[in-house]
C-alpha cells in the first residue's frame, strides 16, 4: 500500500531558483554555448579527461592520437577547438604541442548551470 506524504506549504519561488539565477546577457550566453559546443563532442570530453589523467598534468599532441583513434591533424582540430574555448592551453615545444587543461575553464562552465 502506498504511503501518503503530506503536502508542504511553501513559496516555490524561494526554494527553486532559475538555473542560471536571472536572465543571461547576450555575450554572456554566447560564451557559456561556446564552451558547451567544444564539450558537446565526446572525443573533445575524453582528450580533456587524458589531459587532466597525464603525468603532470598535461600531454603531447603525440600522445593523445592513439587513445582516441584518430589522426594527428583530426585531434589537432579537436584541441584547437578547447583550446579557443578556453578550456586548454597549448604550449609549443619545438615541432611538439604541449596541452594543459583549464580548470578554471571547467569551473566556470559547471557554475553557468548551478542554481
Amino acid at each position: 500500500m502506498p504511503i501518503e506524504l503530506p503536502l508542504l506549504e511553501a513559496d516555490a519561488a524561494a526554494c527553486c531558483t532559475p538555473v542560471t539565477g536571472g536572465v543571461l546577457a547576450l555575450d554572456e550566453a554566447e560564451r557559456i554555448a561556446h564552451t558547451f559546443k567544444a564539450l558537446g563532442d565526446p572525443t573533445r570530453v575524453r582528450l580533456l579527461s587524458l589531459i587532466a589523467a597525464s603525468d603532470g598534468g598535461e600531454a603531447c599532441i603525440c600522445d593523445l592520437t592513439e587513445p582516441v583513434g584518430l589522426s594527428q591533424p583530426t585531434v589537432s582540430h579537436h584541441m584547437k577547438i578547447l583550446v579557443d574555448a578556453g578550456l586548454a592551453t597549448r604550449e609549443q615545444r619545438g615541432r611538439w604541442a604541449y596541452f594543459r587543461v583549464i580548470t578554471d575553464g571547467l569551473e566556470r562552465a559547471s557554475q553557468a548551470i548551478r542554481p
